[in-house]
C-alpha cells in the first residue's frame, strides 16, 4: 500500500522473511498504562487508538506487541485490533511468547506444550488467523541454557500454519546458532543501545552476517529499562543532540539505526508528540565523528539503591519494545 507521505521509510527497509517493513517501527508496551504493566490508572482508550492510527499514517508498518502487555483495564493487542482492523495489507505485527501473566498480573513461564495456547491467545486478541512473526522470549534464567525444546515447539506451530515467521528474544549468540539449526530465524530482539557490551555488539554483527534482523529494545531507555529513559544523558549524547537541534531520544534512535542496515528500531510511547519525534529520527544522519564519540566506552557507575529493584524487574518483567 503506497502512502502519500511516509516518514517511517526515511531509514530504509528490511525484509523479515517475505515481509518488507520500514526499519523504524513501533513498540506497544507503553500503550496500556502510565507505566508498563501498570495496574493503576490506565491510558485513555481513545488516545491510545488514535496514537496507533497516527503511527500507521506516518508509515509505520511494523508493530511489536505481546499478549502480556496489559494493565488493569487495557490490552495492547486488543487496542491494536480495535484501532487498526481491518489491517493494512503491509502491516506486520510481531508478538512474543514463553512469558505469560495471570489475571492478577503475576508472571509465569510456559512449557513447550503451553506455547500453542499462548499463540492462540495472541491470534484471538489480534483477530488474526495467523501471526506474522512470533519471537520466543527467553527468560533471564535460561540465557545460558538450551532453548531447543521451546523453539522446536514454535517451529511445529509454524509448520501448522499458525505462524508465518519465527524470531528469538533475549538470547546469546550460541542460542541463535542453536535455533537456526532447527528452523529459519528472521529476527533477534535483544536489549541494545549506546555503550552496549562487546557481547551485544558481537551478536549484532552475527545477525548481519546471517542476514537476520537485529531488533533492539530499550534503545532509548538504556539502563532505565521499563522505568523509562535514564535520568541524565551523557555529555556526548547531549552535545550531538544540540548540534542537530534534536532530542536525546532521537539521537539514541539514530545511533541505533546507524549500526547496520539489518538493525531495526521499535520505540514505544503513549504520547503522540513523542511518537512523531521518534519517527522523525529515521531521517537524522550522524557523522562518523559523532558515531565514534557516542560509541566511546564509559566507566560503569556504582550500583545505587534502585539496583535491586531493576534486578527484580529484569527477572519479573520480560518486556520488549
Amino acid at each position: 500500500m503506497t502512502r502519500p507521505t511516509n516518514p517511517a521509510a526515511a531509514a530504509g527497509t528490511w525484509r523479515l522473511g517475505d515481509l518488507i517493513i520500514n526499519r523504524l517501527g513501533f513498540g506497544a508496551m507503553r500503550l496500556t498504562g502510565t507505566a508498563p504493566f501498570d495496574r493503576g490508572a490506565p491510558r485513555d482508550r481513545e488516545q491510545s487508538m488514535a496514537l496507533l492510527r497516527r503511527a500507521v499514517e506516518l508509515g509505520v508498518n511494523h508493530i511489536d506487541t505481546a499478549a502480556f502487555y496489559f494493565s488493569a483495564t487495557r490490552s495492547a493487542n486488543e487496542l491494536i485490533n480495535r484501532a487498526l482492523a481491518p489491517y493494512p495489507e503491509d502491516l506486520v505485527i510481531t508478538t512474543k511468547v514463553w512469558p505469560g501473566r495471570d489475571s492478577s498480573g503475576g508472571w509465569w513461564w510456559a512449557t513447550p506444550a503451553q506455547l500453542r495456547g499462548q499463540v492462540e491467545e495472541n491470534l484471538r486478541q489480534l483477530g488474526r488467523d495467523h501471526l506474522d512473526v512470533v519471537n520466543l522470549r527467553v527468560p533471564p534464567s535460561r540465557r545460558t541454557g538450551s532453548i531447543s525444546d521451546h523453539f522446536g515447539a514454535l517451529a511445529a506451530l509454524r509448520d501448522a500454519g499458525l505462524i508465518r515467521h519465527l524470531g528469538i528474544s533475549n538470547v546469546t549468540s550460541e542460542q541463535l546458532t542453536e535455533a537456526t539449526a532447527i528452523a529459519p530465524v528472521v529476527c533477534v530482539q535483544n536489549p541494545y543501545g549506546i555503550r552496549s557490551s562487546n557481547e551485544d555488539q558481537a551478536l549484532l554483527r552475527l545477525c548481519g552476517e546471517l542476514g537476520i534482523a537485529f531488533v533492539p529494545f530499550f534503545a532509548i531507555a538504556g539502563s532505565g529499562r521499563e522505568a523509562g529513559p535514564e535520568t541524565r544523558d551523557s555529555d556526548e549524547v547531549l552535545a550531538v543532540a544540540r548540534a542537530h537541534g534534536a532530542s536525546t531520544a532521537q539521537v539514541r534512535l539514530a545511533w541505533t539505526l546507524h549500526q547496520g542496515p539489518h538493525v531495526l528500531a521499535i520505540p514505544g510511547t503513549g504520547d503522540q508528540g513523542h511518537l512523531e519525534q521518534n519517527i522523525a529520527a529515521g531521517a537524522l544522519r550522524l557523522s562518523e565523528e559523532e558515531m565514534t564519540l557516542l560509541s566511546q566506552p564509559q566507566p560503569q557507575p556504582q550500583p545505587q539503591a534502585k539496583a535491586s529493584r531493576r534486578h527484580r524487574a529484569d527477572h519479573a518483567t520480560p518486556s520488549a519494545g
